[in-house]
């Protein structure tokens, strides 16, 4: 089975935090719209949030097996597991990894989209995190994941000095200054 990752799953050195060490595929999916929200639970911070219906968001299928989707359960908690239908998922199919499309894809989910707050704001490591992550796969996959995602003007706390996001992983300084770029231009753009 596969877990499609919005967020920081995209980052390889955040999933192998959960134990995921095998490889990932660039997807899209139709019909799933990706937001910058508050998930109760333990998060103090507000992470991206997704919610089917319109729109489109691009990520990566990483396989799991029942004890690898129980770990990404509980990494996850505070939302809600709900499975893809496959013909929402359009696969890039020039990785080393076979996509399956049999498999049942999963992606975690919210129903109702709390926006961030001067409380709960978006940490820049987070979004560094994630970043980092679609700049390993290509400028182009980070330039969509920055058009694609609603909310970017909420709060955000730049804590690269002092990360707050315990996932923090896999962040280059090389990659700050693309990072920087690219939300310099949706923010110019908006």
């Amino acid at each position: 089975m596969y877990i499609f990752g919005y967020g920081s799953l995209i980052n390889h050195h955040s999933r192998q935090l959960t134990g995921q060490t095998r490889g990932a595929i660039p997807a899209t999916v139709e019909g799933l719209q990706r937001h910058w929200g508050k998930v109760n639970g333990n998060y103090q911070i507000a992470p991206l949030v997704a919610a089917l219906g319109d729109g489109q968001c691009n990520g990566v299928l990483v396989q799991v097996d029942d004890a690898g989707l129980a770990c990404f359960d509980q990494r996850e908690r505070g939302y809600e597991r709900v499975q893809l239908d496959p013909s929402q998922v359009v696969a890039q199919c020039n990785v080393d990894v076979d996509f399956e499309p049999q498999r049942p894809i999963w992606v975690y989910t919210r129903t109702s989209l709390t926006p961030p707050c001067s409380v709960w704001p978006i940490m820049q490591t987070y979004v560094d995190t994630v970043m980092a992550g679609c700049l390993s796969i290509s400028e182009q996959f980070a330039r969509e994941f920055v058009e694609t995602t609603q909310g970017w003007h909420y709060p955000l706390e730049n804590d690269r000095h002092q990360p707050k996001y315990g996932n923090h992983a896999g962040v280059e300084s090389a990659h700050i200054t693309q990072i920087d770029r690219l939300l310099a231009q949706v923010r110019q753009q908006k």
